[in-house]
């Protein structure tokens, strides 16, 4: 009895020593299994950042000088006020231009962002046809922008630079995502914003987060090659005095936020319509520029000062400062007017600065009309159309923070979202995707208006 315990005890002690020895192979292929994915993980990361540094690098060198030369081609028009006289021939000879390069003029930023969704190709003629066209379109006075520009510029670089890379398809899209984001800070100087955005404005109600260390990286970069080797400064208008956040002084603010969100509809369809009309009245665009073109020429000739041509930022300036003459009531509605004969001329530049002229000129107004901070009604406009014609709530937040501060951030916030649900779904970029709801927790999966 007392031979057959001794020879049990050792049998099961073998036993035991046995599972503990495979237990501890198992913890150590598992540890080494996540050692590895841990390891592939941050060597994808660097991989990215590489990309993104050199992505930085050349987005923030063209940018740079993209923004340069827009500033050029501004003072030029101020110096020269008789270049205005050549609107009616300027959209004509940038229809040309892009003839030459067999190009299509009507193609922007929603191709670099159908690229990202569908893969659709952009050519790398793009970058000179849209960087020399929208300099010309500044230096005749044509009501555009520049960071719609910015926007297709960058896809474009990310979008070659990803095939020079030798990219996979999806990681090519993460690319463009980069480049958009390194123009966009480089021209505009908002470089956090510029990085959000890329990954916010393709599909509306998801984020492509996959994309933010190289969106970051690059706009970081960008900005950097920007402010220290070309000297151009962080945009920004601080805002004076601003009331403390209460019932009281959110209320005026609900109800501007609401207009807001209806002027970024009236913007949407009338960028759309004005072109969509002018090309069933004259199917010829050269015919159809010159027409255009001189429309423009003679509403800047009968309201008797350039407030409406090119950027406008010194107007926005003004607004954020409480004091802008020349900013009347009805300011945004030609805001609206001129930018939309200025797109369907041919022009280009983008709809982004005009955007944020119009609504600064709204809460300007609104401020104005109702005795309520005009300032600040007028920064809190800028961030609530910028959302409802992109639909990009989170950009527009970082936005209104580094162009007029944080001390304004609960009056962006009430704004921004509701003039996000109030614009429905309308955008700038048809083909921008709703991929959810604004009201439901719904997939809906349609394009933006």
């Amino acid at each position: 009895m007392t031979g057959r315990l001794c020879l049990e005890i050792p049998q099961s002690l073998s036993l035991s020593f046995a599972m503990s020895l495979r237990e501890d192979h198992m913890n150590r292929d598992h540890l080494q299994k996540a050692v590895h994915i841990h390891l592939d993980r941050v060597w994808i990361t660097l991989k990215w950042i590489i990309f993104a540094v050199i992505c930085g690098i050349i987005a923030g060198i063209i940018g740079s000088l993209f923004d340069i030369g827009i500033e050029l081609a501004t003072d030029l028009r101020v110096s020269y006020p008789w270049l205005i006289y050549l609107l009616p021939l300027g959209g004509a000879c940038i229809f040309f231009y892009y003839h030459l390069l067999d190009g299509d003029n009507s193609i922007g930023t929603n191709l670099v962002i159908s690229s990202i969704q569908s893969g659709d190709h952009i050519r790398k003629r793009m970058i000179p046809a849209i960087f020399f066209s929208s300099i010309f379109s500044h230096l005749l006075g044509a009501s555009v922008g520049r960071e719609g520009a910015a926007l297709q510029l960058g896809g474009s670089i990310g979008y070659n630079l990803g095939k020079t890379f030798r990219l996979p398809r999806h990681n090519q899209h993460v690319m463009i995502m980069c480049g958009m984001s390194a123009v966009f800070s480089a021209v505009f100087g908002t470089p956090v914003a510029a990085a959000i955005f890329a990954m916010e404005v393709v599909s509306v109600g998801i984020m492509h987060y996959a994309a933010l260390v190289p969106c970051v990286v690059a706009s970081f970069v960008a900005r950097g090659i920007a402010i220290f080797f070309f000297r151009i400064p962080n945009a920004g208008y601080p805002l004076g005095n601003i009331p403390e956040f209460t019932l009281a002084s959110a209320l005026p603010v609900l109800g501007l936020a609401v207009i807001a969100g209806l002027v970024s509809i009236l913007e949407c369809v009338s960028f759309r319509k004005v072109e969509v009309w002018s090309e069933r009245l004259l199917a010829n665009r050269y015919l159809r520029a010159v027409l255009l073109g001189t429309i423009l020429l003679l509403l800047t000739l009968l309201v008797g000062k350039p407030t409406y041509n090119g950027l406008g930022i010194d107007s926005i300036a003004a607004a954020a400062a409480g004091n802008a003459p020349d900013l009347l009531w009805y300011s945004f509605l030609l805001k609206i007017l001129f930018t939309a004969l200025s797109l369907a001329a041919g022009y280009k530049g983008g709809e982004i600065v005009p955007t944020l002229f119009i609504g600064s000129a709204l809460g300007y107004a609104f401020g104005s009309l109702v005795g309520f901070f005009p300032a600040l009604c007028s920064s809190v406009a800028v961030g609530a159309l910028f959302c409802g014609v992109t639909n990009s709530p989170i950009t527009s937040i970082i936005l209104c923070i580094e162009l007029f501060g944080i001390r304004g951030l609960p009056y962006y916030v009430l704004a921004i979202a509701i003039s996000y649900a109030a614009s429905s779904y309308y955008g700038l970029y048809s083909a921008q995707k709703i991929v959810y709801s604004k009201y439901r927790s719904n997939y809906i999966n349609t394009d933006a208006k």
